[in-house]
């Protein structure tokens, strides 16, 4: 079996005493019917219909279970994803409008319906969601997305201020939403998916796949997973099938932190839609009622230090709030689409054997069990009402090719930045525990210093499509300005579209720099460490 790198990420409030199932990696060819890539949200409740429906299901994951995106959402369940229906109604027209709505809000009941069925203690809880401008613009904005509410029938109402210390101009609420804990939630799927006979391997990382006869899923561990349908569940598809997919997508990371917040917060859910974006909820944890506030969207590998966004939300929940205690701060990366619609369904428009749900964009607990409901029915040969709005192969000449445009003008812009980019640090300045672009025999590269006092030092260059990797210093992972491709701090692979690692730099025998020593007292050595 491969040894599977670990890298630090901050530890979530979902995962917190949370006990979860284990599973062993696989360590033979196995053959099943459907084989699952990728153990989220979309993954687990994917598995759970199709094993409900008697097909043989195996799921494989390349880390443990719901730690990916899942494990580090907000957790809300609800059908107001931002500003979306005035645009979708712009460019879809009404009707696809309208079952956008229709398709979140039908994954909404099916949650509660699981939920109900098999009365999963989750912190299931029922309230509005809202929309909250602070500027004269935001205002105007939201009357044209109330506008669209009512043209689509979506219940709603908006005002002039909400029930807290914040200036707002305008808000706009949606009726009858819900947020959860969603690892309490999922693990009962997980539950009762093995009761029906599914099997699960962790440490299990898809890393190719050939289309024969059969399909046959290549893992990390040199095993093969053979299978009739392959659903890929693993946040950006870990197989492109000639989709072009890493141009069609862009990735975001966003932080959240959790508080105890010293003033009484009412009940609902809330999202501005002014810059600095902030999401505002509340959750339980262990009987203390906590604040969770997210917000500082930036694409993945061009922000600024992770630590200056933390403490930008800390500022935030800080004066709006006040803080007795800050508990949890996590981060997590998100996809979105060209025209700002998930794509679920075949991978290609012919391919009919492959299936892929991706692009989210940060509302994953609806577009996840909504992805795992019509890729259930493609496998099942049942039509849905929702398969074309959200078809993988759609293509809106307005806003796609706009997008597809600019999207891949910044990849550009970063490519030429990032291989023109003067560095000037050594790695030697580094204290355990820290990472950056240093300069190293005159090239650009990656080092870290862990906290037995090792330097491990890498080639920056993503091994996607040569853009230069930027560190990351919340997560300690190496991200990709172009695609969203991150790696560990000593080079696997943490999240595609890359799938090979970054190339190690070796270090010579007795060469090291040990870092208390001083620039001054090498400035006859510029190229050691």
């Amino acid at each position: 079996m491969e040894k599977h790198q670990k890298w630090t990420q901050p530890e979530p409030l979902w995962r917190a005493n949370q006990s979860l199932p284990t599973f062993k990696a696989l360590k033979e060819d196995t053959a099943t019917e459907i084989a699952i890539v990728g153990g989220g949200i979309t993954g687990v409740t994917t598995a759970y219909l199709l094993a409900k429906a008697g097909k043989k299901v195996t799921l494989i994951e390349s880390d443990v279970l719901l730690n990916g995106t899942t494990g580090h959402t907000t957790a809300k369940v609800t059908a107001q994803h931002g500003l979306i229906y005035h645009e979708l109604i712009k460019h879809f027209g009404e009707e696809e409008a309208s079952l956008y709505y229709q398709a979140q809000m039908s994954a909404l009941d099916s949650i509660e319906e699981w939920i109900n069925k098999y009365q999963i203690d989750c912190d299931w809880v029922k309230e509005d969601a809202y929309l909250f401008s602070t500027s004269q613009k935001g205002a105007h904005k939201l009357e044209k997305e109330y506008e669209a509410y009512q043209a689509l029938g979506i219940p709603g109402g908006t005002d002039n201020s909400l029930p807290f210390d914040i200036e707002t101009t305008k808000s706009l609420s949606m009726k009858n939403q819900a947020r959860f804990h969603p690892l309490k939630y999922l693990t009962a799927l997980v539950e009762e998916f093995t009761k029906m006979g599914g099997e699960i391997y962790e440490h299990t990382k898809a890393i190719d796949v050939k289309e024969k006869d059969r399909i046959e899923v290549e893992t990390g561990n040199g095993y093969t997973v053979a299978c009739e349908k392959l659903i890929s569940c693993s946040h950006f598809p870990f197989y492109d099938g000639k989709g072009l997919y890493f141009s069609r997508m862009y990735a975001d990371r966003s932080y959240v932190i959790a508080i105890e917040p010293e003033k009484n917060v009412p009940e609902g859910m809330y999202l501005s839609i002014d810059e600095p974006k902030r999401s505002i909820r509340t959750a339980d944890y262990n009987g203390t009622s906590l604040l969770l506030i997210g917000g500082e969207s930036h694409k993945t590998g061009q922000g600024v230090d992770t630590s200056f966004h933390y403490n930008a939300l800390e500022e935030f929940a800080a004066e709006t709030f006040g803080v007795k205690k800050k508990w949890f701060q996590w981060s997590a990366q998100d996809l979105t689409t060209l025209d700002k619609v998930p794509y679920i369904g075949p991978i290609t428009r012919n391919n009919e054997r492959v299936f892929i749900a991706t692009g989210f964009r940060k509302w994953g607990m609806t577009n996840g069990t909504l992805a795992a409901k019509l890729i259930s029915a493609y496998v099942l040969g049942e039509k849905s009402l929702f398969h074309d709005l959200f078809k993988p192969s759609r293509f809106k000449s307005d806003p796609s090719m706009k997008q597809f445009i600019s999207q891949n003008f910044d990849v550009a812009t970063h490519l030429v930045d990032g291989k023109l980019e003067l560095v000037a640090d050594r790695p030697k300045s580094l204290k355990s525990g820290e990472g950056m672009v240093v300069q190293w025999k005159g090239e650009r590269a990656g080092a870290y210093r862990d906290e037995e006092g090792k330097l491990h030092v890498l080639d920056t260059t993503c091994t996607h499509m040569g853009c230069e990797v930027e560190w990351n210093s919340g997560d300690h992972t190496w991200d990709c300005p172009c695609h969203g491709s991150r790696f560990s701090y000593d080079g696997a692979v943490v999240e595609g579209p890359a799938k090979q690692p970054l190339m190690k730099i070796a270090i010579e025998e007795g060469h090291e720099v040990p870092p208390h020593i001083e620039e001054s007292d090498q400035n006859d050595q510029p190229d050691t460490l």
